[in-house]
């Protein structure tokens, strides 16, 4: 594999797990140094950064809460006093709090719109102080076809995600002049472990809605973003790469 982020500094929200957890395996692999949130989970962040630490040391987890302010502004001055930059933003971090709206309580509204869309505005503020004098920097969003197409019982999650896609199309005008490049991609249905625990008659309508018949893989979400991140997208901004097998067509 070609190393394409060698030399550059990145932070995945997010990183220990599903899709995050295959973005940090990805950038390592591309020569990155690789810093990464976890919420929860301390011990799988710690799996995580022995395995990949083996052959030198290539990433560091911070334990961080992607809603609170000072965490963010805390993991980026430390990411500037260690490493001096900051080269890319993945905001990452993201989770469901599902209900149809009628039932969807104050507190599953805002919980995920905290998470998904505040918590991305705070990090990508954090982040950009540290891009700013560089006059570089990618940001990339981690969306979702739901913010484009809706679904059940998502209203909470929907309305984030399509957030994020107006946030990344604002900050690329805005990051432009500063050749900041920020851009979001929009997966379909991933496989995780979530996926695997439905019965196989779900998961079996699940492939038939998609046109490809199957379910993409984080390994997949990761190399779209792997390529936004490098030197080969340099002229791609404000852009929502959607990743669905064809789902929303």
């Amino acid at each position: 594999m070609s190393r394409r982020l060698e030399g550059l500094v990145a932070l995945v929200t997010g990183g220990s797990r599903g899709i995050g957890e295959a973005i940090v395996r990805r950038f390592v692999r591309e020569g990155a140094f690789v810093y990464a949130t976890y919420h929860t989970g301390a011990d799988r962040a710690r799996h995580i950064e022995d395995e990949l630490n083996r052959d030198g040391r290539c990433v560091i987890f911070l334990p961080a809460d992607v809603t609170r302010e000072e965490d963010a502004e805390r993991c980026c001055a430390h990411i500037q006093q260690e490493s001096q930059r900051l080269d890319i933003l993945v905001n990452n971090a993201g989770i469901t709090a599902d209900q149809l709206l009628v039932r969807m309580s104050t507190e599953q509204w805002d919980r995920v719109l905290n998470t998904n869309l505040r918590g991305a505005f705070l990090w990508t503020r954090a982040a950009v102080r540290l891009m700013l004098p560089r006059r570089s920097g990618r940001i990339i969003n981690i969306g979702s076809v739901v913010g484009i197409m809706g679904n059940v019982g998502q209203a909470n999650y929907a309305a984030a995600k399509a957030g994020l896609i107006g946030l990344t199309r604002a900050l690329a005008r805005e990051l432009a002049s500063r050749n900041i490049l920020v851009n979001c991609v929009a997966p379909g249905y991933v496989e995780t472990a979530m996926t695997a625990q439905l019965p196989e008659q779900q998961q079996h309508a699940l492939r038939q809605a998609i046109p490809l018949g199957r379910v993409a893989s984080a390994e997949e979400i990761a190399a779209v973003v792997a390529f936004l991140a490098s030197p080969e997208a340099s002229y791609i901004t404000g852009q929502t790469i959607v990743v669905d097998g064809g789902l929303s067509l």
